[in-house]
């Protein structure tokens, strides 16, 4: 029934998200630094010279802008705090990050807090662990087309000793100190983004957060290579992908809320984080992979997504 409800939720949403929304202009590259200063023009004092004033102000804008213009301007210091997604559906993201916002402080929250008070931490780590371990297909298969074949061989050495010796996976010896076999974290829209293919515009899901049209793939494969998935009927498999969720967001409780505390535009600095984050992997991917070294560091800009709208 909640999810029933909740796919309601999401239509109204819809149907209101079509009005255009009110958006502040970013400062276009290149502008002169005062443009957007708040300080009003002073009017000329009695013994100025006007003409030399206003020479001085022409010279001043007009070496800031050749400054910006010079090509030997080192700018690799500041290419991560420039990199953006376009975001063209803006007002229907912005209702999904407050619906999302909403979900987690009065539902999935109280939930957690709950939860951890019943269930004590290692059994919940635990449980996390068994999760995990059922999701070994989905890495494994896109580790090899990823051609990172020493990850792959990574992702079947950790499940077949955490199903033996692990009890099934409620235990991570794997990636214990002797052995040292670290889960890798590749998924569909990463091994798309290791083929080259770009991330497309801004989206927001309402109950899976932030994401892209490629990495909305990601949302696609789990389901056919996630075997929790096949439970029938379907409510025992929603149950069982509820109450995952919920032991996960039982050990990580006080993320989101650190990550929007300090933001003075939540929605933006989860945009930001997503769009860095998500580059970071695909390059990490890259860097592991055998066939797509090459091409990753000859053209990383095929990659980059499209400049803010």
């Amino acid at each position: 029934m909640k999810f029933y409800i909740s796919w309601i939720v999401l239509f109204l949403i819809l149907s209101a998200g079509s009005a255009p929304g009110l958006c502040l202009a970013a400062r276009p590259i290149g502008a002169p630094a005062d443009a957007l200063s708040p300080q009003p023009a002073l009017p000329a004092q009695a013994g100025d010279n006007p003409a030399t004033s206003s020479k001085k102000q022409d010279d001043a804008v007009h070496d800031e802008r050749k400054d910006d213009e010079n090509p030997d301007y080192d700018d690799e210091l500041f290419k991560e705090e420039r990199i953006t997604i376009a975001d063209p559906i803006e007002p229907f993201n912005r209702a999904m990050h407050q619906f999302n916002d909403k979900l987690y402080f009065w539902a999935l929250k109280p939930v957690a807090q709950g939860y951890n008070l019943v269930v004590p931490e290692p059994a919940r780590i635990s449980v996390k662990n068994f999760f995990s371990n059922l999701a070994f297909p989905g890495r494994f298969l896109n580790c090899v087309l990823q051609t990172d074949f020493a990850g792959a061989a990574t992702e079947l050495g950790r499940f077949a000793i955490n199903t033996l010796w692990g009890v099934g996976g409620l235990m991570d010896p794997a990636a214990g100190k002797e052995l040292d076999l670290q889960k890798q974290d590749a998924d569909l829209g990463q091994t798309l983004g290791v083929y080259g293919v770009g991330h497309g515009f801004y989206i927001v899901w309402p109950v899976y957060g932030p994401s892209s049209p490629r990495d909305s793939m990601t949302i696609v494969g789990n389901q056919f290579l996630y075997p929790p998935s096949y439970i029938y009927p379907w409510y025992i498999n929603r149950g069982v992908w509820a109450y995952e969720k919920i032991n996960y967001a039982s050990l990580r409780i006080g993320d989101y809320e650190s990550l929007i505390g300090a933001a003075i535009d939540p929605y933006v600095a989860i945009r930001d984080a997503y769009i860095q984050y998500r580059m970071k992997e695909i390059k990490a991917r890259k860097a592991r992979s055998l066939l797509f070294k090459d091409s990753g560091t000859s053209n990383p800009a095929a990659d980059m997504p499209q400049p803010e709208k």
